[in-house]
């Protein structure tokens, strides 16, 4: 019949738009941002630094300022200056750590190549993506403050991701301690063996004659 596509075409949207009103499912549109769909685990927008403590994120960012993500991020977005001090990390040995750690995300690409280069687990992908600026140069420029967000926030946006890093930097930090334990242990067993060195007698005291006395005249 000539036109039959055309009308089984208006029935589906007929019956579309007749259970937009009643069916949750046909309920496609999102009235944000009063609401907000959740976003996927793997979802990224632009980086962040982890930090042990909420409480003290400058002192315990998992960061080293090893500056290996500045050197492979494709925009050159990371700007990373060493401190001139070493301070203890998350694992209690001393590091250097970034006095300067900003990102341009007017440029950042979030290709995650920062994050996959790594090798401290300290940079990872958010999720915010609500980013609109006044100004480019100056709110689109993240310092290390801004970027700075604790551990516990990762296990929120990334549970899995976080859950296998929490894991892995547990067992090297475990192995770490372990082996600076049996280190000490073989140093203290070596000092305890070590033959100690016989002290030398002292010396026998010398005899002195009695001076002789002059006969009398």
């Amino acid at each position: 019949m000539l036109g039959s596509g055309i009308l089984k075409g208006l029935a589906v949207t007929a019956k579309n738009f007749a259970g937009s009103y009643y069916d949750p499912k046909r309920m496609v549109t999102v009235e944000y941002p009063e609401k907000a769909t959740p976003v996927p685990e793997n979802y990224r927008s632009f980086p962040f630094l982890v930090t042990e403590n909420a409480e003290d994120p400058m002192g315990s960012l998992r960061c080293v300022a090893c500056q290996i993500c500045e050197k492979e991020c494709p925009p050159q977005c990371i700007i990373i200056e060493k401190s001139k001090d070493k301070k203890p990390d998350a694992a209690g040995k001393m590091q250097l750590y970034p006095a300067v750690f900003n990102i341009d995300t007017s440029v950042c690409m979030s290709c995650q190549i920062c994050v996959e280069v790594c090798p401290f687990d300290s940079i990872k992908m958010d999720q915010v993506f609500e980013v609109a600026a006044t100004d480019r140069f100056t709110d689109l420029l993240l310092t290390r403050e801004k970027l700075a967000k604790p551990n516990s926030y990762y296990h929120k946006i990334h549970p899995t991701e976080a859950d296998e890093v929490d894991t892995r930097l547990t067992a090297e930090r475990q192995a770490a301690a372990d082996k600076a334990k049996t280190a000490a242990a073989a140093k203290a067993a070596a000092a305890a063996a070590k033959p100690v060195s016989p002290t030398q007698p002292a010396p026998a005291p010398v005899a002195v004659a009695p001076k002789a006395t002059p006969p009398a005249a």
